[in-house]
């Protein structure tokens, strides 16, 4: 499983994997739809209202489909390579894809077009992300580079530079004032947005760092990893099986002081992406182990 989303009312899941589907579940683990790609996808992202669900991979387009019945009601023609990322304007109004051809694009969802192009990224972009108020967006890249966009004018705002190896992740604080940042560089970056300098480093004794997501309430910063660290337990609810006895840990920590609040461990391999419930009372990790977790973090 490469990605998980919660849809906005938080009663469903969405799942993308490499064996060229898209899984909606329900909390007690049914698949509710089954959404194909012709090969592997990377990356989802339902809209604001949760009526469209985004998914696109190694096959360079991006497809939209209605979640209530599955249907797949348009197809954008992507990038030239992989998409790596989409995400999804706070009005719902456009989308924005990163791609293996070091571009971020800006699609108008009503009409399908290509609004703009975003040039600048010397690598792979592989994260991209809108400010809540949508005023701009942020892109990380192979390049070890962040970069902020004005969405009005397509103009370059700033480029956010400190990791010393690929950024594969990024998100915003509720507020739009700072912006986390994971890496291959096994840290995670918390950075001043008014300044651009980073507020605080987040290191773990794992791997790369995959994903990130900041919880609802602002407070936490959850995160998935590559190790096998085995350091914490959490009451779970099991989506699939995991596959042998190694242990992927999913890390939880305090935006404010930058200590360690949890640590899980229970996927079998790498786990590459994480997801709070809009409510923040359940967390969802997906793993290569071909499982998507669901944590239980209070009743």
């Amino acid at each position: 499983m490469w990605e998980v989303k919660f849809s906005p009312d938080g009663r469903l899941l969405a799942s993308a994997s490499i064996d060229s589907t898209v899984l909606l579940w329900d909390k007690q683990g049914r698949v509710r739809q089954v959404l194909k790609h012709p090969i592997g996808v990377t990356t989802i992202e339902f809209s604001p209202d949760g009526r469209i669900l985004a998914s696109a991979g190694y096959d360079q387009f991006i497809r939209l489909w209605r979640v209530a019945d599955g249907q797949l009601v348009k197809t954008l023609p992507g990038h030239d390579g992989t998409v790596w990322a989409v995400t999804f304007s706070p009005d719902g109004k456009t989308l924005a894809s990163a791609g293996e051809d070091k571009l971020v694009k800006l699609w108008n969802l009503d009409s399908g077009a290509l609004m703009r192009s975003f040039p600048g990224h010397r690598l792979n972009v592989w994260a991209v992300k809108f400010s809540p108020d949508g005023r701009q967006l942020a892109s990380g890249s192979f390049d070890n580079d962040i970069r902020l966009w004005d969405m009005a004018t397509g103009r370059l705002l700033r480029t956010l530079t400190g990791h010393t190896e690929a950024v594969l992740n990024i998100d915003f604080s509720a507020d739009g004032q700072k912006l986390a940042s994971a890496s291959d560089d096994k840290t995670i970056r918390l950075w001043d947005l008014r300044t651009g300098q980073p507020l605080r480093t987040f290191r773990g004794d794992g791997e790369c760092v995959y994903s990130l997501e900041f919880s609802p309430d602002n407070q936490q910063l959850v995160a998935a990893y590559r190790d096998q660290t085995a350091v914490g337990e959490i009451f779970q609810h099991f989506l699939g099986i995991s596959a042998t006895g190694k242990r992927v840990t999913v890390r939880i920590w305090d935006v404010a002081t930058g200590s360690l609040l949890h640590t899980f461990a229970q996927h079998a391999d790498d786990a590459y992406d994480v997801a709070y419930s809009p409510d923040g009372r359940w967390l969802a990790s997906a793993s290569s182990d071909a499982t998507v977790d669901l944590w239980q973090l209070r009743p």
